[in-house]
């Protein structure tokens, strides 16, 4: 099987995300990174491709650069991950699409509903793939908690509880920091902060595991550092179509929590518990049974858990795998193997819808209001 060629715009030199992209697209032998765009100061991103061993005529000064550069080539790339600031990730990723382009698109997808329906549209009529990158769902186990609520082991869902919570914004006297600042600015941020930044994936892992939307929710904010715009803490209530009941909170405050990232799943017959910093193992609990514990890499997993399995029982697998799983999702679907545990442009929107109606909701003292995008009412 040949490798697919991969691009890259920002994560340059000093990304959070950015080496997650790398590690992760390469993982597997699937993608050759052959091209960038990898900061907003070109020579600074040129310089920085070049040291990543990409050649210099697709070392590319800015996002446009490498569209007009890429498009011509006979050896384009075939997927392009954007990895800027949340502002401008609507223009580059409908530029690229529209251009025949797959896109893998760190999240949010779009700050507006509007936006976020004009990816899903410009997607479906240039027939091109655009990911979003909610990666959490893609760890092994949490595609086995999934194919498990599927297959009705725990029954009808009636209630998920799920927070990512953390307090590595709780200092006050960091509050200037401008890689903390820019998370609490609006002009940098959009509406919101920590429920936009960290709680959407709470909330698409919901989603995800459940293999149900939300439709409706009530939100409450607060910016416990009076300098911040934005909220750090974000308590969401959430109705599901299937009736399933759902808590989430959300926290950059707090203080002694690491990742915190974690879900639980209580259906009729069992229940079902997730984190992320034990990401080997899923917690399920069979009703009037014992609480179990399922191992990555033991036999008898579900399909989707097998698959992306790298290393035997027993050995971790961290995050920069979790992205490379979702890598490997979108070459099979490059390759025309739809993978659906691929987040899509439809996550991607509802997530979006969800961001602004928490944010009215939160306006409005709590009041529950439609978290659908327009064009999925």
């Amino acid at each position: 099987m040949s490798k697919l060629n991969w691009g890259m715009i920002g994560g340059g030199e000093g990304s959070q995300i950015g080496p997650a992209h790398r590690l992760g697209a390469q993982a597997d032998g699937r993608f050759s990174f052959v091209a960038g765009a990898l900061d907003h100061r070109p020579e600074e991103g040129r310089a920085y491709a070049a040291r990543l061993g990409i050649a210099a005529d697709r070392a590319y000064g800015d996002w446009t650069e490498m569209l007009t550069g890429e498009k011509g080539r006979d050896d384009r790339v075939d997927l392009v991950t954007v990895a800027t600031p949340n502002a401008t990730h609507f223009e580059i990723a409908k530029a690229f699409l529209e251009n025949g382009f797959n896109v893998l698109c760190e999240k949010p997808m779009t700050m507006t509903v509007e936006e976020g329906e004009e990816i899903v549209r410009v997607a479906q009529k240039s027939g091109k793939i655009c990911a979003v990158n909610y990666c959490y769902s893609a760890y092994p186990m949490v595609r086995q908690a999934r194919a498990m609520v599927r297959a009705g082991e725990i029954g009808k869902v009636r209630l998920v509880v799920t927070n990512f919570s953390h307090g590595h914004h709780g200092d006050a006297t960091d509050a200037d920091n401008p890689r903390v600042r820019w998370r609490y600015d609006p002009k940098m941020a959009g509406v919101s902060g920590q429920f936009a930044d960290c709680g959407i994936h709470a909330l698409h892992m919901a989603s995800f595991i459940c293999d149900d939307e939300v439709t409706k929710l009530s939100a409450d904010f607060a910016s416990t550092i009076p300098s911040r715009e934005l909220e750090d803490d974000a308590m969401v209530n959430f109705r599901m179509a299937g009736g399933t009941v759902g808590r989430l909170w959300t926290s950059s405050v707090a203080i002694g929590r690491q990742h915190g990232f974690d879900i639980q799943i209580f259906g009729e017959t069992g229940g079902l518990r997730w984190a992320s910093e034990q990401p080997n193992q899923l917690i399920y609990t069979p009703v009037g049974g014992r609480t179990q514990i399922i191992e990555k890499g033991e036999g008898g997993l579900h399909e989707d858990a097998q698959r992306l399995s790298r290393v035997s029982i027993a050995h971790p697998e961290g995050f920069p795998l979790a992205v490379a799983n979702i890598y490997c999702d979108l070459a099979d679907a490059i390759a025309g193997e739809i993978r659906d545990g691929l987040p899509g442009a439809e996550a991607g929107v509802r997530s979006m819808a969800a961001v602004h109606c928490a944010v009215a909701s939160a306006k409005d003292n709590g009041a529950w209001m439609d978290a659908r995008p327009p064009m999925f009412r």
